[in-house]
């Protein structure tokens, strides 16, 4: 004879056995004492949490004979035995998940008619009624108001909002909550020491916090462990079982991103990958450590279940972190659980880099966008003749604004080199160089930017060396594709890319990054281009030509 599972063996059998839902044993158990009971109920909440029990404890104590239906059942007289056993004629469980049609409501509706077999009341336990067809659940509406005598009805369902309003109208409704993680573990811990069964507190605590407040969750991960290790369970068994890394570097990156390193911060992720972690799991655990982070920073570390030693570094993490890096950190790891994947560790980088980028690189003059950007050789910018000036003007050369309006229009400035001259000329004479004799020599400089992109990014200034930015333009796929007035034009084969790139910080950075290469400022626009497109102009770059074009 096979044995039973653990759920069942161990199933609550008394309203005093029922875990973590004392507001529901103690209406029914006086509704027992003072003869108040409802003919219909209706249990609603999570899976694993005893509404299925507590309508078969319910069938029990009504019907016991040693206590006539005014407290607890005994468990011991032939009523209380046939129904704990499931073979009472008079306690009849219909799953509406697979009796959803109208029929066989109907067909209920005529066995409801008869009489008790044995017991005194007959009960009918319909579990997730939420599943019952509209027409279903209009067909039952009459005798769910209006039993026949003797009839008690106890509706189950982890989906509330989608039973009939009407149907909720008829019954005495219980919600039940989601098990803590303290009721769980004793429920375990008792069960544990039933069955002769050692294992860690860590390991029992691991599967407390997997079983997501359903206790029932719990009790198949317990025998899961016992059935594939023993009856001695360590902490590394039911971490291998639950798919669970376990491991320590989760903290240390997040400690890593607090303190802005991202180069220790890359290390751990390559040695997490090069160790053959699931990228997509240790993600998770990062993600629930940072929760756990946040728990500690807002002070509400009760809300967390740690240890002396977890809550000591978690508090000396957020001594050192504020509130805005923190959110800003859960935002770029959180977002990855929609799509990622966990083949390739680029992802996980970008939030990284995104994650530990320094704060005030975040604040700095967003109106002078290319200005920034220095080149090795000074030079005014092409749309903003008024904000530069050759190193060698007076400062007192900057004040009339009229002199440069006046002299843009002279024809001789077109033969003006880009150099400043070297004696004390009219102050109108470098800002009135033509933005088209600029930009002329730096679209001269197309083909050297595709041909040398690796170069681009090798020679980056060293204040974009840890940025976001940088990280993109490295590993995203990105071709230059023309220069427009001074504007530099990216095309990128995924809108991921092109959308990051063109929030105002990244922006700023890759133009920084194109001007010092090209020796001149200039400004950055972005463009979605498929990656057939970035074959076909990588093909016509190398010599190819179009020699058909065939419509689709």
């Amino acid at each position: 004879m096979a044995s039973q599972v653990f759920y069942r063996k161990w199933r609550p059998q008394t309203l005093a056995d029922l875990v973590g839902q004392e507001h529901v044993t103690r209406t029914i158990l006086n509704a027992l004492k003072t003869e108040r009971l409802s003919h219909a109920y209706l249990f609603c909440g999570p899976r694993g949490t005893g509404k299925t029990s507590t309508g078969r404890i319910l069938a029990k104590a009504v019907n016991c004979l040693t206590n006539k239906g005014k407290a607890e059942p005994c468990n011991e007289c032939a009523i209380c035995q046939a129904i704990t056993e499931g073979r009472s004629l008079d306690v009849i469980e219909i799953d509406a998940a697979s009796n959803t049609g109208v029929d066989d409501i109907r067909a209920l509706r005529e066995k409801v008619n008869y009489a008790p077999a044995q017991a005194e009341y007959k009960i009918y336990i319909i579990d997730e009624v939420h599943m019952l067809s509209t027409n279903a659940a209009n067909a039952l509406l009459k005798t769910l108001e209006e039993p026949p005598p003797r009839v008690i009805f106890v509706l189950a369902t982890t989906e509330a909002h989608k039973v009939l309003p009407t149907t909720i109208s008829r019954c005495q409704r219980f919600d039940f909550h989601r098990l803590s993680q303290q009721d769980i573990e004793s429920k375990l811990s008792r069960i544990t020491k039933a069955e002769g069964i050692k294992i860690q507190p860590q390991a029992l605590r691991l599967i407390t916090r997997s079983a997501g407040g359903s206790l029932r969750d719990a009790e198949n991960l317990l025998e899961q462990l016992t059935t594939y290790y023993g009856s001695s369970v360590k902490l590394k068994q039911a971490q291998e079982m639950l798919g669970i890394t376990g491991d320590k570097r989760a903290g240390e990156m997040v400690g890593h991103i607090m303190a802005n390193d991202i180069t220790a911060g890359m290390r751990v992720l390559n040695a997490v990958t090069n160790d053959g972690l699931d990228l997509k799991q240790f993600n998770r655990e990062l993600v629930a450590y940072l929760r756990q982070l946040l728990l500690v920073k807002a002070g509400s570390e009760e809300a967390g279940d740690f240890t002396a030693e977890e809550l000591a570094v978690l508090k000396d993490i957020a001594s050192r972190a504020d509130m805005e890096q923190i959110l800003k950190t859960v935002k770029a790891f959180g977002r990855l659980e929609l799509g990622f994947d966990g083949s390739y560790s680029l992802p996980l980088e970008l939030a990284l880099v995104e994650a530990a980028e320094l704060p005030t690189v975040q604040t700095p003059r967003q109106d002078t966008k290319c200005q920034q950007a220095k080149p090795v050789e000074p030079s005014p910018l092409a749309d903003k003749p008024k904000v530069t000036r050759p190193k060698d003007s007076k400062p007192e050369e900057k004040q009339p604004p009229p002199p440069p309006k006046q002299s843009v229009a002279k024809p001789e400035a077109a033969k003006t080199p880009t150099q400043p001259p070297a004696s004390n000329a009219l102050p109108a004479t470098p800002a009135a160089t033509p933005p088209a004799t600029e930009a002329a020599g730096i679209e001269s400089k197309l083909d050297e930017l595709q041909r040398d992109w690796r170069s681009v990014i090798e020679g980056a200034p060293q204040s974009t060396r840890r940025t976001a930015a940088l990280a993109i333009l490295r590993s995203a796929g990105v071709t230059p594709i023309a220069i427009k007035n001074g504007v530099v034009i990216l095309a990128f084969k995924y809108t991921y890319h092109k959308e990051k790139i063109d929030e105002p910080e990244n922006k700023r950075v890759t133009a920084e990054i194109l001007s010092n290469f090209l020796g001149r400022p200039c400004q950055v626009e972005c463009v979605f281009e498929p990656e057939d497109n970035h074959l076909v102009r990588e093909a016509q770059r190398r010599g190819a030509q179009i020699i058909k074009v065939e419509e689709k």
